[in-house]
């Protein structure tokens, strides 16, 4: 999904990692249509969402919770499926779900790279034995392939309004959290097992110390001593690892030098914690 509303918006506003919750807030990040032969100019406000999954734990609890409030909120759905694959299990619920909303749905087939495209009419057909969609249209997130008919159907479905935000903006999200966002997603391409998923990021300070260049303070945090000493590594070398590919990110984010200072902190059982979410920045009111 993330690697979508990249492609989608032209520039990098979420992080992307082959692993599974990568994604735990909403992400918004913003479209500026031009007139076309099929559609008119307009503004698409897209907003990715976690995963929806079996709730294990508080942070669970927020995941789920962000993608279903983001579902309220939302004009048009987009289901994005793996079309590699036959519906799955997860894949009946999610249908489902969108169902419940009475939100109008269109389903993307990804990996449009990757697959027969005499697949791609069969594959529609076997979602909509699973519910009702107001269209399909086959891409490839990866290689941003067939994008414009689903920015054509997406304007084609939804109504009309005045632009929510000024023309050229790509997101709404802060420089600390997308900063903060960046570690994190080193963090998860770097470490193994359960390591990534028992990781928060916070961003405590970010302050230009010249026109140059820009020192960002972050802490991750984590819930056990031993997955302190894993990140850290042998002699530093796993945070150096994370440090050093994290900064050219944050770099390119800031259009500035960076000098990146990380620190590792346990925060025992973090994701149980109502108080400690609420800190990290992972909880909504219900």
């Amino acid at each position: 999904k993330s690697t979508l509303l990249n492609a989608l918006v032209g520039e990098k506003v979420a992080i992307v990692t082959p692993k599974a919750q990568t994604t735990r807030n909403r992400i918004l990040g913003v479209r500026d249509v031009a007139p076309s032969g099929e559609s008119p100019a307009g503004q698409i406000v897209f907003l990715d969402t976690p995963g929806i999954l079996a709730p294990k734990h508080r942070l669970d609890e927020y995941l789920v919770q962000t993608a279903l409030t983001t579902l309220d909120d939302a004009d048009v759905v987009l289901l994005m499926v793996d079309g590699s694959e036959t519906p799955q299990e997860g894949d009946r619920r999610c249908v489902d779900l969108v169902a419940k909303s009475a939100k109008p749905t269109l389903l993307v087939i990804n990996k449009l790279d990757a697959i027969d495209h005499t697949l791609v009419e069969s594959r529609i057909s076997q979602y909509r034995e699973l519910g009702a969609f107001a269209g399909g249209v086959a891409v490839s997130a990866l290689e941003s392939l067939n994008l414009q008919p689903l920015l054509a159907k997406i304007v084609a479905l939804l109504p009309e309004g005045p632009a929510y935000y000024p023309e050229g903006t790509l997101t709404d999200l802060p420089d600390k959290f997308m900063a903060a966002e960046l570690v994190r997603e080193q963090i998860l391409k770097h470490a193994r097992e359960e390591v990534p998923h028992c990781v928060a990021v916070t961003v405590d300070e970010l302050t230009p110390r010249n026109e140059r260049l820009t020192y960002v303070s972050a802490t991750i945090h984590v819930e056990k001593d031993t997955q302190k000493g894993i990140l850290i590594g042998e002699a530093g070398r796993m945070l150096k690892a994370i440090g050093a590919n994290a900064r050219p990110e944050i770099e390119q984010l800031l259009d500035k030098k960076v000098y990146l200072d990380l620190h590792v902190k346990v925060n025992k059982n973090w994701r149980k914690d109502e108080a400690a979410l609420r800190r990290l920045g992972y909880w909504v009111m219900k």
